[in-house]
């Protein structure tokens, strides 16, 4: 009888192991001086209409078997998760000569399986057998969810750990509408979701934006007075959709300063690299073609633009194209070596890999300009956890329209706002400030940008943590 036992241990220790996709497994992955001691995986999610959406997944280097699986979603829309893994928060960052990789001492992976998926379709190395590439948030929504499924599907054995959520920038948009299809699925476990510098609402994020860069020294008494007496009636301003040509024409000014003089919209405080934008940029998840120093779009200022801009930008689809003040010249080199492409099990069907992609920005539709629902039904089932964090010094995704979003969602509040702290080598430091409400926590990130675990890798991971572990932040 006891051998019968241990037999049928050994056979479920055996069948557990052999649960996980062999064939995705990365055996070797080239640029690393030594390979890890976690397990990672590489491969395709198929979801509907021939849509092959391409994963990669890194077990934690704590307790696999029990720590939880985070997902990860970079924005855009239209820019890879591999960005996340390989530059903020994965095991190991890509170094300058676009060969090497260096371990990540910071990674999320220490404490948590994560999942970094390229999506939608047309995106990274995802694909569509079709090569049709316009898709919307609705559809992105559902086949993110039927990739988790697939996901769990072929790594059974994490089909019971708790499940997190997570994403960065347009991901405001993905990932809240992904929890409402998640959260009606009982057999996948959900805990809650966190969002970094996200889109919650394009008419605070718009209308905090003004007041940013005036607060910040970008435009001066005269413009903020102008601004005051053209946009602002009874102390409440309209930056978002004034019908006031004055208004309006004031408006492009901000929007020089912010977006075309040369500042690093993702960071204020960081250098631009590569100096001032080119002719082309994707700004915010928007094409910005440029004509002797005139814009023709960017943002919700300037929607009437936008059909002009459909029509002109249709010329420059096979344009790839960095967003501004980002270098991903390192990246790009690493992902489409091929060796790395082999190691990485990447299908000969998939595009060469760029940091985001010009087609599926283009023909994306943008159904959800604001998630107050989708936050509303989350919170209301008294069960997730939730934050939004935001690096206090992004202008794409500004920290006060975050926080304007968190509070017009009317929560009890439980901690007013303080101080956070976390340990670095040189001692306790102010990670930045934190207001808690049931379920919900606001996080704000001191001198971080768009990118908090790129900019602040200590204080992300200290942040990150507390959420996934239920602590006090």
């Amino acid at each position: 009888m006891k051998m019968q036992v241990v037999l049928w241990f050994f056979l479920v220790v055996l069948l557990d192991s052999e649960a996980a996709p062999a064939e995705d497994e990365i055996t070797f992955l080239p640029g690393l001086q030594k390979q890890p001691s976690f397990r990672q995986f590489s491969g395709y999610l198929n979801v509907a209409d021939g849509k092959h959406l391409h994963y990669w997944f890194v077990e934690s280097q704590n307790k696999p078997a029990s720590d939880p699986v985070v997902l990860w979603l970079n924005g855009g829309p239209g820019c890879s998760s591999l960005d996340g893994l390989l530059t903020e928060h994965g095991p190991f960052l890509v170094q300058e000569d676009g060969v090497t990789l260096q371990y990540n001492p910071y990674s999320w992976n220490k404490i948590a399986n994560m999942l970094y998926l390229e999506s939608p379709a047309g995106v990274g190395f995802s694909y569509s057998a079709d090569k049709n590439y316009k898709t919307n948030d609705t559809e992105v929504s559902m086949n993110n969810y039927l990739a988790l499924k697939e996901f769990f599907r072929m790594f059974s054995e994490f089909s019971k750990n708790e499940l997190f959520l997570t994403g960065e920038s347009y991901g405001g948009i993905y990932i809240p509408t992904l929890a409402e299809r998640v959260m009606e699925d009982a057999s996948l476990n959900l805990q809650g979701v966190a969002v970094g510098n996200g889109m919650s609402s394009y008419e605070l994020n718009d209308n905090a934006l003004v007041f940013f860069a005036y607060y910040h020294g970008l435009l001066g008494t005269q413009l903020w007075t102008q601004l005051q007496t053209f946009c602002c009636r009874d102390t409440k301003c309209n930056f978002y959709n004034n019908q006031d040509q004055n208004c309006s024409e004031t408006l492009y000014e901000v929007q020089d300063i912010v977006y075309n003089s040369g500042l690093n919209m993702y960071n204020l405080y960081a250098s631009c690299p590569g100096g001032v934008p080119h002719r082309f940029s994707l700004e915010h998840g928007q094409l910005v073609i440029r004509d002797l120093g005139n814009t023709f779009t960017k943002h919700q200022w300037t929607q009437q633009w936008n059909q002009k801009l459909q029509s002109l930008a249709s010329l420059y689809q096979s344009v790839r194209l960095d967003p501004p003040c980002t270098n991903s010249t390192s990246t790009v080199l690493y992902l489409n070596n091929p060796y790395v492409k082999k190691a990485l099990h990447i299908s000969p069907d998939a595009l060469d890999w760029v940091i985001c992609s010009s087609e599926v920005n283009l023909n994306y539709g943008r159904i959800y300009l604001d998630v107050s629902k989708q936050y509303l039904k989350l919170l209301s089932a008294l069960k997730y956890r939730v934050l939004i964090y935001n690096g206090d010094v992004d202008m794409a995704c500004n920290f006060m329209g975050d926080e304007w979003f968190v509070e017009s969602l009317n929560q009890q509040v439980e901690v007013q706002r303080r101080p956070w702290i976390y340990d670095d080598d040189d001692g306790q430091q102010v990670g930045g400030f934190v207001k808690e409400f049931d379920n919900l926590a606001f996080v704000t990130v001191k001198g971080s940008g768009h990118m908090v675990p790129s900019d602040k890798p200590v204080a992300a991971l200290a942040m990150f943590s507390r959420f996934i572990r239920k602590q006090p932040y």
